[in-house]
């Protein structure tokens, strides 16, 4: 009987190649989305998650009040680590964690540069990193000691083994001895780097800030012993800044495990909102979704079809055979169709997976080595076969054969209405998708064309490093008379990804229990016309005037939160520094615009290693000015290869997650619609197979073409219509929590969901009227004839 079943279902599927086609290639276009995003999903999901210790490690962020209202900081006080670690018992490691920077190193002959990061000697005991040379207990215990990767062990030492105590020269000034080598950084790791120095080593060197308690830069990670609570931990943790807070400051620490850093990362109102999460179940939705739809789609043609199957289940009912046969059988039918689009769809995600993982960064693979991954394809083609198929199924295997035989095989309401619902679902999601992909490419168009306060474009930034440090006069002298080269400056920071902060800013008249955070800047002459900023009250820094040396720039931002309405000349006290306000300049964005605008203060100082030459280049001549300033910089600083960068390139990286996400809607959008065109496609053969008698008599009495297709169109345009209702407001309250994210955004306009819904009515139309006209140009006689 089995036999026979594939013999009859094999039959079908080559007797009616069209339908067949549109079944196996929807289906396969649904798995293919499918599989992708689960692919996607699943790795970010195991961001992390390799660390053995990875449910007792946990992340700082600090809630404070800011302005009266309260906020969220993931960067913490420099001393903290040590503070939990001597304070709270349940706390067993506690680590502080820099941000990266790219620096020289050298063996020999061999320089390159690499990136650095430091961390809290605890830190290798904590982390899963593993070690192929060295202790974690050595590893960062030595204050001259340097923790390189194996790829880093290889460049300059030849193999692991050879580089242990091995010296090697850091920053072409100190002699550091590698003291531990790990295994290359996964790509599923969050922390990336290639050597870790000493906290206590980044603090000797120049840094005395990080001994502060009101300026902060490092996170902070810890890990609790395996028998502690964490909510006792949070509870002791809470006021541990009590002590080191002035007046009546108040800052509450709290505690995020670590593995959900990575995809939980946004702050809102001081609480854990969000982040790359909602990417997740955002695109996990879209797999559902269009993969309901291709099997929607299955469901629409087999109805279209079930004329044509319905003399054959009549016959075998008057022969004996049982409901649940049939069901069976037109259950194994679809099984078998859903088979054949799976291997379509496996074999189209291998080729496709090479251009997915350059556009979303990744390095996915199907695991064919693994049971568990053919155990999910049995999974996933049973479920998907079982929703495809279940309708036809149990429609098909209902239908009584006294009325098939007699050729008078009516569909009920009930039949038509859930028909129509599915074509109203179908094409509400994809209303959804033209939306979301027009808000999200308009959002990243208004990133890219925002004017962030400070012209981006010809910004050219490099860092101050070797003999430049305790040159930088001359060679900003040198380089100044390079045709091409309008301004230079120096500043602490790169120009678009500015984080630290300090709470110890004073001023006359400030309010001791307002906590307000600062984003302090060292800056050098000529900041202002470099980054080309809109002054807006009193003058920049000058070597005119010797005062300056004690002065102060702040942006509007910092003058309203200090509610000053003549800011020149104000007292402002910052430790044991003390200066006058010089100048305002008009906001500018130093950080994305995921984050607003903060107070901003910048101070003149002097060059020191790691801050960042700002050039600003004449339009046209980037090229030209390149390769001049290349030949200056390693003549006065040959050691040091010229690396540089782009003000507006680094702009653009930003923003890398939504302009992937950008290209992946599309790709989706396109997608859905496409595969709601298919089943679109078969409701319109299916209602024109049920009116080719009405058709052929309309023709009779003289019915033109048009008329024809208008009457076969029409419910076709109604069902849209409805779509567009249903989807618009669903459309704007996913788009609008999208939008949340962002603290400067575009408004959601009326016309985004008109050019949707026309959109989609258009394509419905295209879709309608070619079967549409089909059957209006048909043979009346054709039609009419007796069977």
């Amino acid at each position: 009987m089995i036999k026979n079943y594939l013999k009859i279902a094999w039959r079908n599927l080559i007797k009616n190649k069209v339908f067949s086609f549109i079944n196996i290639t929807g289906l396969a276009l649904g798995m293919i989305c499918s599989l992708l995003i689960v692919l996607w999903v699943v790795d970010e999901y195991n961001v992390d998650a390799f660390h053995a210790n990875k449910k007792l490690l946990y992340r700082i962020y600090m809630k404070e009040y800011f302005s009266g209202k309260q906020q969220g900081v993931i960067w913490t006080p420099g001393p903290l680590a040590a503070e939990l670690k001597n304070t709270v018992p349940e706390i067993q490691y506690a680590v502080p964690f820099s941000w990266p920077s790219r620096q020289l190193f050298s063996v020999g002959d061999k320089i390159n540069k690499q990136e650095v990061n430091v961390a809290g000697a605890d830190f290798f005991k904590m982390f899963s990193f593993n070690l192929l040379q060295g202790t974690p207990q050595s590893a960062l215990s030595n204050i001259d000691g340097l923790a390189i990767s194996r790829k880093m062990a290889e460049s300059f030492f030849g193999n692991p083994e050879n580089a242990i105590n091995k010296i090697i020269h850091f920053d072409n000034r100190k002699d550091l001895m590698v003291t531990a080598v790990f295994e290359n950084i996964p790509a599923n790791s969050t922390l990336k780097f290639d050597c870790l120095r000493t906290w206590d080593a980044y603090v000797k060197d120049g840094n005395e800030w990080a001994k502060d308690w009101e300026s902060t830069d490092p996170l902070t990670f810890f890990m609790i012993r395996p028998d502690a609570d964490p909510q006792q931990v949070q509870e002791k943790i809470k006021h541990v800044l009590d002590k080191y807070r002035k007046g009546n400051e108040k800052t509450e620490l709290a505690m995020q495990p670590f593995h959900e850093y990575y995809l939980n990362s946004n702050l809102k109102n001081a609480k854990i909102e969000g982040g790359r999460i909602e990417y997740v179940r955002l695109f996990s939705i879209i797999a559902i979704f269009i993969l309901l739809i291709a099997c929607i789609n299955f469901m629409n043609l087999a109805t279209a079809r079930s004329s044509k199957r319905a003399r054959e289940v009549g016959v075998r009912k008057v022969i004996g055979a049982m409901r649940f046969s049939l069901i069976k059988q037109f259950a194994g039918e679809a099984m078998l169709i859903t088979l054949f689009s799976l291997a379509f769809a496996v074999l189209l995600t291998v080729l496709l997976l090479p251009f997915f993982n350059d556009l979303t960064g990744k390095q996915l693979h199907l695991p064919f080595e693994k049971f568990s991954f053919w155990g999910l394809l049995i999974v996933f083609t049973f479920i998907t076969g079982l929703i495809a198929g279940s309708y036809p199924a149990f429609f098909l295997s209902a239908l009584k054969p006294v009325q098939v035989l007699k050729g008078t095989l009516r569909f009920n309401s009930r039949s038509v209405l859930f028909r129509k619902g599915l074509v109203i679902f179908q094409f509400s999601l994809s209303i959804i998708m033209i939306v979301g992909m027009m808000v999200i490419y308009k959002q990243i168009n208004f990133i890219k064309t925002k004017n962030p306060g400070f012209v981006r474009e010809n910004l050219l930034y490099f860092p101050l490093e070797g003999n430049l440090v305790k040159n930088y006069e001359v060679f900003k002298e040198n380089i100044t008379q390079i045709p091409g080269i309008q301004y230079v400056s120096r500043m602490t920071e790169n120009p678009v990804g500015n984080g630290s902060g300090t709470e110890g800013i004073h001023w006359p008249g400030d309010d001791p229990n307002e906590k307000i955070r600062f984003t302090p800047v060292g800056v050098s002459y000529d900041f202002v016309k470099a980054m080309n900023l809109q002054l807006l009250e009193g003058r920049e820094y000058s070597k005119d005037f010797a005062s300056d040396s004690t002065g102060f720039i702040i942006n509007e931002t910092a003058m309203k939160a200090m509610k000053f309405k003549n800011p020149l000349g104000q007292t402002i006290s910052w430790g044991n520094a003390k200066g006058t306000i010089i100048g305002v300049v008009k906001d500018f964005h130093f950080q994305s615009l995921h984050t607003p605008i903060r107070p901003l203060i910048t101070y003149l100082r002097g060059g020191f290693a790691g801050d960042a030459v700002i050039v600003r280049i004449q339009a046209g001549k980037t090229s030209d000015v390149v390769s001049q300033l290349e030949k200056v910089y390693k003549k006065m600083n040959p050691e040091f290869p010229f690396t540089y960068s782009f003000a507006d390139e680094e702009y653009a990286r930003q923003y890398k997650s939504e302009q992937v996400t950008g290209k992946l809607s599309n790709a989706f959008a396109f997608l859905a619609i496409f595969i709601s065109c298919l089943g679109l496609f078969g409701l319109a053969t299916f209602t024109a197979e049920q009116k080719t008698k009405e058709i052929g008599i309309r023709k009779v009495l003289g019915a033109s073409v048009l008329s024809i297709t208008s009457f076969l169109s029409g419910d076709f345009i109604k069902l849209v219509m409805i779509s567009f209702v249903i989807a618009s407001p669903v459309a704007w309250y996913i788009m609008h929590k999208w939008l949340e994210d962002y603290a400067y955004r575009i408004n959601i306009s009326w016309w985004i969901f008109v050019v949707a819904g026309v959109l989609a009515l258009l394509i419905a139309l295209f879709t309608v009227c070619f079967q549409a006209i089909k059957a209006a140009i048909a043979n009346p006689v054709k039609s009419l004839r007796t069977e």
